[in-house]
């Protein structure tokens, strides 16, 4: 028999008959057995820290782990280990094209290599066979292996007769499309958002119409057929507008953006700094607030880290050569807790990055209550300290952010009988 025992923990949980309370919760054999003011417990392995927060288990959304293939980058492994320490878990695991998992032995392959690391892994079946565009994937059966949604992830589906078919296929399982909005057409070398930064550096930019034009199609598509989508990244103020519109009408849409979205604008990549490199692109302040104003009103739901690893030699390159994506799924949390619980608060940053996401794809949602299976995240939002090359989980180190002072700590995560405690990061 496994005992744990978190003492003095303030409950942040929206869900909870205790949230916002400070309890003791004792875990026995993975399940929450009482929760209560002054718990003992004999044997049991005790929690405790000065400013000890617990919250559901993180989920991140949107991460990129390509292996087989691209192990140099990040390895599954090595991956969720930079996932849990991040203080997610669950995550939602995109293809690629180097790994698109467009058959269920890629997905079984995913959830197998998880197994006993106290993470639940939902790998995203590719919506198109290689991504490439042209034929549909063996959805079901990805489905019936454990892949919950379809993508064909940063490959955006330029066919929209295939589009409409895979929502309409997807309807008669209940399966999740993910649109990944952006009409390259528009722009083909874009480099950063098309605007004054852009003009300054002399690089193409990516209007905000490359978003708004496939999310428009993708929502008409979608509005026809009564499926249900999600957009996984949105970047401008328009399409927030445009969603807040059609979630009035349309019953099973949601949408997400990114941490780096929420927190940067264009104006950091004036240096040529290409590990602010993204797509889509960090577009203005004017969209940032407009981004950080629909994460407050609910028309976005989902905060991911939108992780995407890449070795060094391909990033010490030229800009319009570097790779778009940097790093993010240790930091994500800490990130969102430093900068946006003040505007945010802790509850909605929880309910973004926990909640939402296991909503949106109809996976059990974790709940502190007793008779429930422990999956928790503890942390603390006001112990500081600094992200850097050597408390770095990640295989991959491309990430502007080295030397960020942080003050809020993630302490470790629990599943069931795993704990995972992290080792203190000074």
């Amino acid at each position: 028999m496994s005992t744990i025992l978190i003492k003095n923990a303030i409950i942040i949980d929206p869900n909870s008959n205790y949230k916002n309370l400070k309890k003791d919760i004792l875990i026995v054999d993975g399940i929450i057995d009482n929760i209560e003011k002054n718990i003992k417990a004999d044997n049991a392995e005790i929690i405790k820290s000065d400013d000890l927060h617990v919250c559901p288990g993180l989920f991140d959304f949107s991460v990129d782990f390509p292996e087989p293939g691209n192990e140099q980058k990040e390895t599954l492994k090595s991956g969720f280990i930079s996932s849990i320490s991040g203080g997610f878990t669950g995550l939602g695991l995109q293809p690629s094209k180097q790994t698109p998992r467009d058959q269920k032995t890629d997905i079984l392959f995913c959830i197998n290599s998880s197994k006993g690391l106290g993470l639940n892994v939902i790998p995203y079946g590719a919506l198109s066979k290689g991504l490439n565009g042209e034929q549909l994937s063996e959805m079901f059966d990805m489905y019936t292996s454990g892949s919950l949604a379809f993508t064909d992830s940063m490959e955006p589906v330029v066919n929209g007769g295939l589009f409409s078919r895979a929502i309409l296929y997807a309807k008669n399982f209940n399966g999740l499309i993910i649109s990944f909005p952006y009409d390259q057409s528009i722009s083909p070398s874009g480099q950063i958002n098309e605007g004054i930064v852009s003009t300054q550096l002399g690089l193409e930019g990516i209007p905000e119409l490359s978003e708004e034009i496939m999310l428009s199609r993708d929502l008409l598509i979608n509005s026809y057929h009564e499926g249900r989508l999600h957009f996984n990244i949105l970047s401008s103020k328009n399409t927030v507008k445009q969603l807040e519109k059609a979630k009035k009408v349309q019953k099973h849409i949601s949408c997400g953006t990114s941490i780096f979205h929420l927190l940067f604008d264009d104006e950091v990549l004036e240096g040529f700094n290409s590990r602010f490199k993204i797509l889509p692109p960090l577009r203005t302040k004017e969209d940032r607030n407009a981004l950080l104003e629909g994460v407050k009103n609910g028309v976005i739901d989902v905060i991911t880290s939108y992780h995407q690893p890449h070795e060094e030699e391909i990033n010490e390159v030229e800009f319009s050569l570097s790779p778009f994506g940097m790093i993010g799924t240790q930091i994500c949390f800490p990130l969102a807790i430093t900068y946006l619980s003040d505007y945010l608060g802790l509850e909605k940053i929880v309910q973004c990055m926990s909640i939402n996401p296991r909503t949106i794809l109809q996976c059990e949602v974790p709940i502190i209550k007793v008779g429930h299976k422990a999956d928790i995240t503890l942390f603390d939002p006001a112990k500081k300290w600094t992200y850097n090359r050597e408390n770095n989980n990640s295989k991959s180190e491309n990430t502007p952010l080295f030397g960020s002072e942080l003050k809020a700590r993630v302490l470790g995560t629990i599943l069931g009988r795993n704990y995972h405690k992290n080792i203190p990061q000074e």
